[in-house]
C-alpha cells in the first residue's frame, strides 16, 4: 500500500469486471461504461478497474483471473500484467558443413607463425689497423691511383696506404693475404691508433 490509499485484490472468471457484470455494463462508478467497439475484454476489464481505483481513491488494486492476472496503481505507474512467460523463440540450428570450404564467420585454426630463418655466421673478416696517429692516404701522390681497391685480391706483405705522422710517409703493409671487402676511411682523414683502416676477407 502506497501513500496510505487503500488497497484491495478482486477475484473474476473469465470476462466478468470488477463489479460482476458483463462487458459494456455499467460500473461501479455508476457511469455508463465507454466501450470502444472492437476492444477485448481484457482492455473492457483494466478500464472498469481504473475506474474503481479512481472513485475509491486506491493506491492498488489487484484482479485475478484463470487467464491472467491485472495489477492495477495509481501515480501513473502503467498496469503491469502478468501471465504466462511466452516461449522462448529458438533460432534452427544449421547442420555442420560436410567438408568443402569454410563458411564466412566460421572460425579457423590460426596459421602457425613461420619460424625465423637461421642467421647467416658471419665471416671470418680480418681488419687492418693503424699503427700510428696520423693523415691517411690512399695512394703515394694526389694524382696516383690508390693502392688497393674494394674487391681486389691481396698478398701478404703488400701496400695497402700510407698514414703520414710526424712529416713522415708511413707505407702501411697487409700482415695476410686476403680480397679488400671494405676501405673504412676516407682519403686525407686523420685516423687515430687502432682505428680500422681496411677490412680482409679470407682469400
Amino acid at each position: 500500500m502506497k501513500g496510505g490509499g487503500k488497497r484491495e485484490r478482486a477475484s473474476g472468471k473469465g470476462t466478468n469486471g470488477p463489479s460482476g457484470g458483463q462487458g459494456g455494463q455499467v460500473s461501479s462508478t455508476g457511469k455508463a461504461d465507454r466501450r470502444t467497439p472492437g476492444d477485448s475484454p481484457t482492455v473492457e476489464m483494466a478500464r472498469q478497474l481504473a475506474a474503481i481505483v479512481e472513485t475509491h481513491a486506491l493506491s492498488e488494486l489487484v484482479v485475478d483471473t484463470p487467464q491472467l492476472t491485472l495489477t492495477l496503481r495509481r501515480g501513473g505507474a502503467a498496469p503491469v500484467q502478468l501471465g504466462a512467460p511466452a516461449p522462448a523463440a529458438h533460432a534452427p540450428m544449421s547442420p555442420a558443413p560436410q567438408g568443402g570450404a569454410p563458411r564466412a564467420g566460421d572460425s579457423q585454426p590460426a596459421a602457425p607463425s613461420p619460424s625465423p630463418a637461421p642467421a647467416k655466421p658471419e665471416p671470418d673478416y680480418h681488419v687492418v689497423t693503424s699503427p700510428f696517429v696520423g693523415t691517411f692516404y690512399r695512394s703515394p701522390t694526389p694524382d696516383s691511383d690508390p693502392y688497393v681497391v674494394e674487391g681486389q685480391r691481396i698478398d701478404k706483405g703488400q701496400v695497402l696506404c700510407i698514414v703520414e705522422a710526424m712529416k713522415l710517409m708511413n707505407e702501411i703493409e697487409a700482415d695476410t693475404a686476403g680480397v679488400v671487402v671494405a676501405v673504412m676511411v676516407e682519403n686525407s682523414q686523420p685516423v687515430e691508433y687502432g682505428q680500422p683502416l681496411f677490412r680482409l676477407a679470407p682469400p
